[in-house]
């Protein structure tokens, strides 16, 4: 790699000014800001396949391109994919959020044929930050809404935008994109010339009424075609691979990862409600994970025969997730996939026990409440669950009930075998109070809702969050179905939940930045959990319940709220992004050798300046909800 002069040889500053206003972003700032950047490049030519960033320099400096095409590319214990993430091409820059928050690049950056970019040293980018404001609003402007550079590097892989993200929990309906169709009789050669022109890395074979005969790939041009030597004036349907798995629109990201593990492929068809041909989902889509895969991890947790090689799973699980958070995965994609693994083994916990117990022909589903219910769970994590079951006419409701907390206690005992603490208040499916009848339930919720009393409400508000884990999902439905209609009018207890909910205020001072509680053990920090997410936890489930929202998640109340007008003017996405990066701050604090009691404190003091200014964003945009709820019930 040659650094070329201060000089410039052959561009002046004026040049280079002309060129940068060019490109976005570069083009959007103003004169004094663009001038003093300029000045501080440093031109460097680099050759084809020549390294220029990797995740051993620290602190990185900023790159902008200014003639050629620079590769990206993935490494660490967990890769994403083995192919590139993407290229960069002129007036593109990278990597700016890394270098903004001073941490190491997560990726491997080289050249693609002869290239000529400008180096901005991470001195004179961090000596801007501070003698420019207008330098200073511009990075926050551009970076602050990406948090990490990996999440962009993510969302652009999957074909993702930032107000679409996707999750294990996702329907395929949202990984629909144009599919390439043939018909069985077209040649071998103008199939795979289709493939290529379109960029994708297979063909549906379809019938006139457009539903799936067979499936063709890359794969399968190699082995059936290329080393066979087939002929490629041969029909299509002499090589595609016949009969292929489908899957409906209506299942989930994690219910194609489960139906590829377990057929073994690494494409599936999606297929509508007449079974015609919707669009293909490939393993890359959905998380191709190598070494410690999301593959191999889930076959581990489906084949463990007992609680001790669940255990084992539940440790792979971890460290899967460690890895990822490592990668820059965002707390979004990060919480669902540490949630819907965690509902894998909670599953086969219950499974397991299952055959221990004789509750064969009984009604009942197990319930997840708290972060579990809302899919939100972090790597510290506690037990919070129920058992909800009908009891028959001609059954005794107490014997019955004896059955299922027998049965409930070997599983959450088994739970807490695979990491997942007992929960210190007793919620959890093995206790009386949580192991009811459909009508026992509704009669605890109309307690809650008739005599709104703040201690009992405090505790009532993990019950709220709930979704079925095992069983007949139809009593879970049937029950939510049935709060809702109670709660939209119960102007007395909404009241009284946005009364609790408003208490947790953002530690935002009026004059310093943060305002620090009075805790003894961890002076000088932040409470991310009470005071950063709970308060867009609480407004999004007090919106939920008044609103007739189905939904147990935050984000999805939030989104949902949005389309019915119920939240003004706010930004949507910014809120639920300064939601997630609360998240991300607490799964990046959550790692090994975080004290007991501190997995959700930070001391801000210990952020860089990027993290700081988002952090006062994010609860800002907290503080608004809670105004919202204010305003709304006039406290």
């Amino acid at each position: 790699m040659k650094q070329g002069q201060n000089n410039m040889a052959s561009e002046s500053r004026e040049e280079l000014s002309a060129f940068l206003r060019k490109h976005a972003p570069f083009k959007d700032m103003g004169a004094f800001a663009l001038d003093a950047l300029a000045a501080s490049l440093i031109p460097v030519t680099l050759t084809d396949g020549s390294l220029i960033l990797s995740p051993g320099d620290q602190p990185p400096d900023l790159y902008i391109i200014q003639s050629g095409k620079v590769q990206a590319r993935q490494v660490g214990d967990v890769n994403l994919t083995d192919q590139p993430l993407y290229e960069l091409e002129a007036g593109q820059s990278f990597p700016l959020a890394a270098v903004a928050a001073k941490r190491p690049p997560i990726n491997v950056y080289s050249a693609v044929g002869d290239v000529l970019v400008w180096r901005l040293a991470s001195a004179d980018f961090s000596r801007l930050l501070l003698s420019s404001c207008e330098f200073n609003r511009f990075v926050l402007d551009h970076v602050a809404g990406l948090l990490d550079e990996a999440r962009r590097q993510l969302e652009t892989q999957f074909g993702q935008r930032n107000s679409d993200q996707q999750s294990l929990n996702s329907q395929l309906s949202g990984f629909l994109r144009p599919t390439v169709r043939v018909a069985p009789q077209t040649p071998i050669r103008q199939a795979m010339e289709t493939m290529v022109q379109a960029k994708v890395g297979s063909v549906v074979v379809a019938d006139a009424e457009d539903r799936p005969l067979g499936i063709f790939t890359q794969s399968d041009a190699l082995r059936r075609v290329v080393v066979p030597d087939y002929p490629a004036d041969a029909p299509i349907e002499e090589v595609m691979t016949a009969s292929p798995a489908t899957i409906t629109t209506h299942a989930t990201a994690y219910d194609a990862m489960l139906a590829m593990a377990t057929h073994g492929i690494r494409h599936l068809l999606i297929v509508d409600a007449e079974d015609r041909v919707a669009g293909v989902v490939s393993e890359r889509d959905l998380f191709a994970l190598q070494r410690i895969g999301l593959r191999n991890v889930r076959k581990v947790i489906e084949a463990a025969t007992d609680i001790d090689a669940l255990s084992q799973a539940a440790g792979d699980v971890r460290r899967l997730c460690l890895n990822m958070l490592s990668q820059g995965v965002s707390a979004e994609k990060l919480t669902q996939f540490i949630s819907g693994l965690n509902d894998s083994l909670t599953r086969r916990v219950i499974e397991i026990n299952l055959a221990q117990h004789d509750l064969f022909g009984l009604d009942w589903a197990w319930l997840a409440f708290g972060s579990e219910g809302r899919d939100e769970q972090t790597f510290s994590t506690d037990q919070d669950n129920g058992i909800i079951f009908v009891c028959p006419d001609f059954a005794d409701r107490d014997e019955l009930q004896l059955r299922f907390l027998d049965f409930a206690r070997d599983v959450n005992q088994g739970l807490a075998r695979c990491g997942f603490p007992l929960c210190k208040g007793n919620i959890m499916a093995s206790n009386p109070l949580w192991c009811l009848t459909q009508d026992e339930w509704q009669e605890r919720f109309t307690q809650w809702i008739r005599v709104p009393e703040p201690e009992a409400l405090l505790n009532a508000t993990i019950f709220f969050d709930f979704r079925p884990l095992y069983g007949n999902e139809a009593l879970a439905k049937a029950l939510r179905k049935w709060l809702l209609a109670q709660t939209g009018n119960a102007k007395l207890f909404l009241r009284f939940m946005a009364e609790i909910a408003v208490k947790a205020t953002p530690p935002l001072g009026m004059i310093r930045d943060f305002v620090f509680d009075s805790n003894p053990e961890f002076p000088h920090t932040l409470d991310l959990k009470a005071f950063g997410a709970r308060p867009f936890v609480d407004a999004a489930r007090i919106i939920a319940l008044a609103h007739g929202i189905p939904h147990s998640s935050t984000t999805a109340r939030l989104r949902a709220a949005a389309e019915q007008k119920r939240l003004g003017n706010d930004d949507i996405n910014a809120v639920i992004e300064s939601f997630f990066f609360i998240q991300q701050l607490r799964l990046r604090n959550q790692r090994a050798g975080t004290p007991p009691g501190a997995e959700n404190r930070v001391d801000p003091d210990k952020l860089n300046e990027l993290d700081r200014q988002v952090l006062k964003e994010a609860f800002k945009h907290a503080k608004r909800l809670q105004s919202r709820l204010q305003l709304e019930y006039r406290l």
